[in-house]
């Protein structure tokens, strides 16, 4: 049965199915609907959501349907205006005690219309299960409010920049809205007015505070060269890749800072020969990924990219969708914990940890290691000032 939640927040339960809205008995046999909210526990619903890759409604609404979904939206947008100007926070209120049920009615099943569309019409993606274990992860984030204050950050407000900018933070970003479709390889990124984790300047990291007692941070050591040897079938280097790298690809003595920048340089580069090894095979990696300008990635992501550009989408995909489907598990193994997924950038996961469930964390590196990718371990009181951990 195609049906569509009224909110999106587990507190608010309320269902439109059948013509009708329902916040009492909720109906059985509710099976697709248009995206996920975190008042859905039945884990065999599907979403159209991601049929069609993150399209907004408009754009998945068949002709048809168009100017019906037009008004509605107009009418929804209106009262989203209204919430601003009355300064009326939705992440506190459930949206259908605010507006007419005639209205969520319309609504509801203009949108139930267009989920039909979609799923009639739209192949299921290859990667669908990563996309929805994604889903519901950073839905899940979005409703953590950040831990944000100026404790121990006074040299933020040494000057009128820092000191407007942290502010600015602390009383506007306190939550993470990650985009799942932000990018054609997958990579994150975050929706405006909400926290820009992943490009705030490391100095504002100092501002944003575990609720428990430690952050733990963990990292691949060298995520996109791991990436690139674990596409070609090749082992990974026990210790830092960098300074494996430096020792094994170069004829003279470089430092480790210097072989990271020549190797990049000369790894999405096609034209260049600045480093000639076996080791790392271009080749071969695009001979095993890449067929008739597309690639298809491990963790089964088809991407449409000429040539030039074919291995560093493959290599940034392939490192995002794994750190993504590791998040998921660590997320799945922290049910019911105190710990939980604080945030993700990039190629790292930050846990917010309850001292009471330090034990806990060698099975967490064990599941975010898989495959033999080393990983960096680190922990302390804020997001900027993180030392080494040893387990």
């Amino acid at each position: 049965m195609y049906f569509q939640t009224l909110d999106d927040k587990s507190e608010c339960v309320g269902i439109y199915a059948d013509g009708a809205l329902h916040f009492d008995k909720i109906p059985t046999g509710l099976k697709r609907t248009w995206t996920y909210t975190a008042s859905i526990k039945d884990p065999a619903v599907e979403y159209a959501w991601l049929y069609c890759s993150g399209s907004a409604l408009s754009d998945a609404c068949p002709p048809e349907l168009a100017e019906s979904l037009a008004e509605t939206q107009k009418t929804f947008r209106a009262y989203l205006k209204t919430f601003q100007i009355g300064k009326v926070d939705l992440r506190e209120h459930c949206f259908f005690d605010l507006v007419p049920e005639s209205f969520l009615l319309e609504f509801c099943d203009v949108k139930n219309e267009v989920t039909k569309h979609v799923f009639e019409t739209y192949e299921k993606p290859e990667n669908y299960d990563l996309l929805d274990g994604t889903q519901k992860l950073l839905h899940k984030i979005r409703y953590q409010n950040l831990n944000l204050n100026k404790e121990g950050c006074r040299e933020l407000y040494h000057s009128s920049r820092g000191r407007r900018k942290a502010n600015e933070l602390i009383k506007g970003y306190y939550y993470i809205d990650y985009n799942l479709f932000g990018t054609v390889t997958g990579r994150l990124t975050t929706r405006a007015n909400s926290c820009p984790i992943l490009t705030l300047k490391k100095e504002f990291r100092r501002l944003i505070k575990p609720h428990n007692d430690w952050f733990i941070s963990l990292d691949y050591n060298g995520a996109e060269l791991r990436t690139f040897l674990d596409l070609m079938g090749e082992e990974q280097p026990e210790g830092d890749i960098h300074e494996w790298n430096a020792k094994h690809l170069f004829e003279q003595e470089i430092t480790r800072e210097e072989c990271k920048v020549r190797f990049f340089a000369w790894l999405y580069d096609p034209n260049s020969d600045d480093i000639k090894t076996d080791h790392y095979d271009r080749k071969k990696a695009l001979d095993m990924w890449y067929k008739d300008g597309y690639i298809k990635t491990p963790f089964k992501r088809t991407i449409v990219v000429d040539e030039r550009k074919a291995l560093n989408y493959l290599i940034q995909s392939t490192t995002s969708d794994r750190v993504l489907s590791r998040a998921v598990e660590i997320d799945k193994f922290l049910e019911d914990k105190k710990s939980f997924i604080s945030h993700i950038v990039h190629d790292e996961i930050v846990i917010d940890l309850d001292d009471s469930e330090r034990g806990l964390l060698a099975a967490i590196k064990k599941i975010f290691e898989e495959g033999n990718f080393k990983t960096n371990l680190t922990a302390g009181k804020n997001y900027l000032d993180l030392e080494e951990l040893k387990l």
